[in-house]
């Protein structure tokens, strides 16, 4: 066979090779396979329109749906929180999966424990995994804070995680005062931005229980929402700083998805520090960069809280600069000749783009607040948006892009496609190509 340690192939140019290649052609034959040419009728039948009105007619079937699901989200918030190790309630089969996506897609190990639920807990419930899970877990990896969220499994049966998590510190798992915050994350409703928002709410509560104090701290809490671009976390803190503001980032997570080589091994990398996330309770404001991805967590921390929350976009030119103009409102810090000097700069990048990008047609698909501030910057550049895909899509967010793209002459002949999955922008991607 063609891999071997000395000749590693990736799985395209592996399943290219002869052997591999023999092989398929065995497996048709044993399987009545179709020939050639029928299989190469229906790849074509499958671009036409007629295909496309049977494609779109479908309903108790998703094809390559384009969100995840909501454990996904739900570790992703919590391991920007210092030393916290997320925790599944459910089989190990489910947060392997959830692990792997995310150390595929950072190339980081992302860690992450089950309770390892299996038949017998399907039936009796899983209360002695928890308990057994959350001591092994604090045993064996020394963490600050577990944060607990829950698969299909244990939902179907109905596991109450406060409950089991109250008889897991009585039986001695772990501390009393040690915090082990908890979601609900049914995996058969929502997706992996409703975990998010859902341990975003968890955490938070939580951490902040009683730590309310009769005078704000004067520090603006940032939450970015669910958002897997680095960069983005550390541009945050650098206006930040630039501004001179005093500020908490609320699930920081840029340091554990992209840690440095340094030969050593830190499990838990970066993180908002716990003591800050609970001194969150008192800041002046909570500025959210994304409204779709934390409802309930701006929803909680407006009514628990007493705090003004704000949700400002900064992606392209007029969404950074009210971005940049509501934080000096909250601050009374001036905007920076350094930053206006900077969007100068990025005008002139646009200006010097225009004729590769004015005119030309596109189309998206992604998560509510992502799609809406690229179409947003696109249409800044002059381009023309035509099929916007957002599976784990809802109401608000549909009137809210159609005003965006209401707003613009380049927006007219954008469709907006919700709760569609990718299999739905395969069609539509071919015909847009003839």
């Amino acid at each position: 066979m063609p891999q071997n340690p000395d000749n590693i192939q990736d799985h395209v140019q592996l399943f290219h090779q002869p052997e591999y290649k023999q092989l398929f052609q065995n497996k048709k034959e044993f399987e009545n396979g179709h020939d050639p040419a029928e299989v190469e009728r229906v790849a074509e039948w499958t671009k036409s329109w007629d295909y496309r009105e049977k494609n779109f007619a479908r309903e108790a079937l998703t094809v390559n749906p384009a969100k995840g699901c909501q454990p996904l989200g739900a570790m992703f918030a919590a391991v920007g929180f210092e030393g916290t190790l997320p925790f599944v309630q459910g089989s190990q089969g489910c947060v392997a999966y959830f692990r792997t996506h995310l150390t595929r897609h950072y190339k980081e190990p992302f860690s992450g424990v089950s309770s390892s639920m299996t038949e017998d807990a399907a039936v009796f419930g899983g209360l002695q995994n928890m308990i057994d899970g959350l001591a092994n877990s604090y045993t064996l990896y020394k963490p600050k804070m577990i944060a607990v969220c829950t698969t299909c499994m244990a939902e179907v049966i109905g596991d109450d995680l406060q409950a089991f998590i109250n008889n897991a510190k009585s039986a001695g798992s772990v501390p009393q005062d040690f915090p082990v915050p908890y979601a609900h994350t049914p995996s058969f409703v929502g997706s992996h931005i409703t975990g998010y928002d859902n341990m975003m709410k968890g955490i938070l509560s939580t951490l902040t229980a009683g730590k309310k104090k009769s005078t704000s701290n004067g520090k603006i809490n940032f939450i970015a929402g669910f958002d897997t671009y680095v960069g983005n976390y550390r541009e945050i803190k650098r206006i930040a700083s630039v501004m001179g503001l005093d500020y908490t980032l609320l699930s920081d997570s840029s340091e554990y998805v992209d840690s440095p080589n340094d030969g050593e091994f830190n499990m838990y990398p970066g993180g908002t520090k716990l003591e800050d996330a609970a001194d969150a309770i008192n800041a002046k404001a909570t500025v959210v960069l994304q409204a779709h991805s934390t409802p309930k967590t701006r929803d909680y921390i407006t009514k628990e809280w007493k705090q003004d929350v704000v949700v400002s976009r900064p992606w392209g030119i007029k969404g950074t600069d009210e971005f940049l103009m509501k934080l000096s409102e909250l601050t009374g810090k001036p905007i920076p000749e350094e930053l206006e000097i900077e969007r100068g700069r990025a005008v002139d990048a646009m200006t010097d783009s225009h004729a590769w990008v004015h005119g030309k047609r596109f189309a998206i698909y992604g998560d509510p607040d992502l799609v809406y501030s690229v179409v947003s910057f696109m249409l800044e550049l002059g381009a023309e948006p035509v099929h916007i895909l957002v599976h784990n899509s809802n109401d608000v967010f549909e009137k809210e892009l159609q005003a965006l793209l209401d707003s613009s002459p380049f927006g007219k002949e954008a469709k907006i496609w919700a709760g569609k999955d990718l299999w739905h922008l395969r069609s539509l991607m071919r015909l847009l190509s003839r």
